[in-house]
């Protein structure tokens, strides 16, 4: 009888606690629904040009390695971000860097492309303002971003162009150096940002753009702190007293990032927040696929799934550790608690790279806001984390640029 009586108890406890979890967690995802919660580094439009790719399906990472839609976006409750013109670096001769202007200039096209044609889901955002506006209206938010200023180097006036087009955030370089500036993962060149690269500063300025420090080096983060006259911004970047990568950026920097005003969007890149050992087999087999793959922007569906299937048996046969959403956190916390609420952000660079166990598709973004909400911040918190803290950036960057005319 004492059994029955003491399993009955356990039992019910069991579902009281399994209630509770369900309450809390619902509580927090009506919480999240109701922010303004925004991205600031969306690698997506890269598969704008895949054939028979539509932002509207239901896509599955796991299947054709797709993070971002519309129907993933509704349910993990993203508004919007940031969606990259992203370019490889490429040669520094003025033939290359006339084809990787023309690249980006048609990227860009297709963002606007994208959003014209499915103008009920997708509003493009070109003030702060905008995007409570579009959201408010039910659509998803469009900003449109530079990921490594490649396409615009020998000519700052360039930007203006890309402004014209959209372009609200700039970055300077990506994995290598360029003519404008020092990557983080590269050998020093110019020791920072090149005399074209502080034209580049001022031109953005000038504009009301704002500066993106991510993939660029330290001395590259220095002197934009120093120069800018607006707040800079890392839209995908960690911490490096959490995991030692150059892609991180030390507590000094993000410190002194924070005091001037300055924000950092934490991504959820994988051997960016742990340490991911390469295993030389492995990464012959990848660079062997990647080569047979060719451009996997223009692959049709089918050469997609047989490219996943390839891809999925090399992790099988040399597995090798994957980030978690714990060590997401680990990265996010960290950022909080040195810079502050004011200064920090959500950049996960999906559909470039991005992704971890727990948080690998636009579906999984409410959990950041139970997880942070769990930890003792509050709405107000989160809203300037989702999006409150670029806006003001944006806001400050358009206040300062010069009148037109």
């Amino acid at each position: 009888m004492t059994r029955s009586i003491l399993l009955a108890a356990v039992s019910a406890l069991a579902l009281a606690t399994s209630v509770q979890a369900a309450e809390t967690a619902a509580s927090a995802r009506a919480i999240h629904e109701g922010l303004l919660t925004l991205d600031t580094h969306l690698d997506t439009p890269a598969n704008f040009g895949r054939p028979g790719w539509d932002i509207l399906d239901r896509h599955d990472a796991a299947k054709d390695g797709s993070q971002i839609d519309y129907p993933r976006m509704v349910e993990g409750g993203l508004d919007g971000g940031c969606f990259a013109i992203y370019t490889p670096q490429g040669p520094r001769t003025p033939e290359a860097t006339r084809a990787a202007r023309d690249s980006a200039l048609i990227r860009g096209v297709e963002i606007r492309e994208m959003v014209a044609k499915h103008g009920d889901k997708f509003g493009l955002a070109l003030k702060a303002d905008d995007a409570a506006t579009i959201a408010a209206q039910g659509k998803r938010v469009v900003y449109m971003s530079i990921e490594n200023s490649y396409p615009i180097d020998g000519d700052v006036t360039l930007l203006s162009a890309f402004y014209a087009m959209g372009v609200r955030i700039s970055g300077l370089a990506h994995f290598k150096n360029n003519d404008m500036a020092d990557s983080s993962t590269d050998k020093p060149e110019w020791h920072g940002l090149s005399p074209l690269g502080k034209q580049f500063v001022a031109e953005a300025n000038r504009l009301g753009v704002v500066l993106d420090g991510s993939h660029s080096s330290d001395d590259v983060l220095d002197q934009l702190i120093a120069l800018s006259k607006t707040p800079v911004i890392l839209t995908h970047s960690g911490c490096k007293a959490v995991f030692d990568h150059p892609r991180n950026v030390d507590d000094a920097r993000i410190k002194a990032l924070a005091d001037s005003g300055g924000v950092i969007q934490v991504d959820a890149y994988s051997s960016y927040l742990i340490d991911t050992p390469k295993n030389p087999d492995r990464e012959a087999a990848m660079g062997a696929l990647m080569a047979k793959a060719g451009a996997r922007a223009k692959m049709t569906e089918d050469q997609r799934a047989a490219f996943m299937t390839e891809y999925k048996a090399i992790d099988t046969k040399w597995p090798v550790r994957k980030a978690t959403f714990e060590d997401f956190m680990n990265h996010l916390n960290h950022a909080l608690k040195v810079a502050g609420v004011d200064h920090v952000g959500i950049g996960l660079d999906f559909d470039g790279g991005g992704g971890v166990t727990g948080l690998n598709d636009a579906a999984s973004y409410w959990k950041i806001s139970e997880r942070l909400l769990a930890e003792g911040y509050t709405k107000a918190d989160l809203a300037k984390i989702w999006s409150g803290n670029v806006l003001r950036l944006l806001r400050a960057a358009e206040a300062a640029k010069a009148p037109a005319g």
